[in-house]
């Protein structure tokens, strides 16, 4: 079992910024990728950004030059760092990681931009 708690969210301005973290606990020795997905009013789930253990990154192009994921390997916490916020980007943040066959999710943190 793996435990997921996001920790970050809240009301911005547009062009403001975040700092989401997710901390992962339990059967974690071996976590591969973690990601963060997002989910909007009305919207499907996307993924937003993606990283490595080894710290190689992958990013929606929506989000590409504004959003960085990072990682702390030894705390078991990846990180997302949002600078020029935009009011699209209002949605509900999750972190996911998967071990094994089993995907975890975290509860979610929810971020809103008003414009």
């Amino acid at each position: 079992q793996v435990r997921l708690v996001e920790s970050g969210g809240g009301l911005v301005q547009a062009g403001g910024s975040l700092r989401l973290s997710c901390v992962a606990s339990g059967s974690i020795f071996s976590i591969a990728v973690m990601r963060w997905y997002r989910r909007a009013p009305g919207n499907q789930r996307e993924l937003v950004a993606a990283i490595t253990r080894g710290g190689s990154t992958n990013y929606a192009d929506s989000v590409k030059g504004r959003f960085t994921i990072s990682r702390d390997n030894a705390e078991n916490t990846v990180y997302l760092q949002m600078n020029s916020l935009k009011p699209e980007d209002t949605a509900v943040y999750y972190c996911n990681v998967v071990v094994g066959v089993a995907n975890y999710w975290g509860q979610g943190t929810q971020v809103t931009v008003s414009s």
